[in-house]
């Protein structure tokens, strides 16, 4: 099991943190632009635990020892069920340089925008204390 997919099961962000790289760039399903740094993305990753429910990972794509790994999951967003995968790329120290989540379908994927929508004041605003 991936360690980012273990301290997602068991909702520990600090841990979730701590597996980010300075550099990390997050690109969201949902904005055009992705979004770099570790400050930025670990809010981001803080708002989806806030805003999903019934998250679990139903299946994980990648060797142990490869730097990419794709994590299928499946979640609630208010009344509509979502599908997504997260994409994973690790540097050579091991770190998560690159996260991309992609989700279906388009009403859930519009579900997901509109309640992150809402949480990005707090984001910006946790992403700025980092």
């Amino acid at each position: 099991m991936h360690p980012f997919r273990k301290a997602v099961e068991v909702g520990d962000l600090d841990a979730l943190e701590a597996l980010l790289a300075d550099d990390v760039v997050f690109t969201s399903p949902v904005a055009f632009a992705p979004y770099p740094g570790k400050p930025i993305t670990a809010a981001i990753l803080r708002g989806v635990f806030r805003v999903f429910t019934d998250f679990r990972y139903v299946r994980e794509i990648g060797a142990p020892d490869s730097q990419d790994h794709a994590l299928v999951f499946t979640a609630r967003v208010g009344d509509k069920e979502i599908n997504g995968c997260d994409f994973l790329h690790v540097n050579e120290d091991g770190l998560i340089d690159s996260l991309t989540v992609m989700v279906r379908p388009l009403s859930a994927a519009v579900a997901l925008s509109e309640a992150m929508g809402a949480q990005f004041g707090r984001i910006a605003e946790e992403a700025a204390r980092a």
